[in-house]
């Protein structure tokens, strides 16, 4: 099957040739405006300028109708497997409270370990799958994920292992990462 998306405002490209960017060269995308793409089997078959399309017939044609787009985003620092959101405390941040302030009213890393301990690794794998299912819909094509929630032996071999079984159910690259260590567990202060 032959897709063709049209009157894509900006085509973001990749470097033909890495190097270092630094700086205001950070803002210099390549790109090709007023484009089209063309997918086939699930890959790049043509793409380019609309002036330059080639007449043929296609099995089906999306107007994209000036939008944006860029390829994947590969995610390469992630902490996906949890069992309890932190975003209270980035918004205890946001209002001035430091880590120390956080972890004395309950919150941080060993209050994070201390839920993960307590959830099934069914429950992590299914809210992470959830997670990266929602990531990959969003355009990323590529993931690492650290453990270092677990804080002892076997619940970072808990985590591994969800990360792992992640890996085996999922059409894109996933790394893993052991991050032993991330905080000292209380039974070691």
């Amino acid at each position: 099957m032959h897709l063709l998306i049209t009157n894509i405002h900006q085509l973001l490209n990749i470097r033909e040739h890495n190097h270092l960017l630094r700086g205001k060269a950070m803002a210099d995308l390549p790109m090709i405006k007023n484009a089209f793409l063309v997918i086939h089997k699930g890959k790049i078959d043509a793409y380019g300028s609309m002036d330059a399309l080639p007449e043929k017939v296609y099995d089906a044609v999306y107007n994209a109708a000036g939008a944006t787009i860029l390829p994947t985003w590969c995610d390469s620092h992630t902490h996906l497997v949890f069992a309890k959101s932190r975003e209270q405390e980035f918004v205890d941040k946001l209002h001035g409270l430091s880590y120390a302030d956080i972890a004395a009213r309950g919150g941080g890393i060993l209050h994070s370990a201390a839920v993960l301990q307590a959830t099934p690794e069914t429950g992590l794998y299914d809210s992470a799958i959830k997670r990266l299912q929602e990531l990959m819909h969003l355009g990323t094509g590529a993931i690492e994920i650290k453990s270092g929630y677990g804080l002892t032996v076997a619940d970072e071999l808990k985590m591994l292992r969800v990360i792992r079984r992640i890996k085996e159910q999922v059409p894109i690259p996933v790394k893993s990462t052991f991050l032993g260590a991330h905080a000292v567990p209380h039974t070691y202060r």
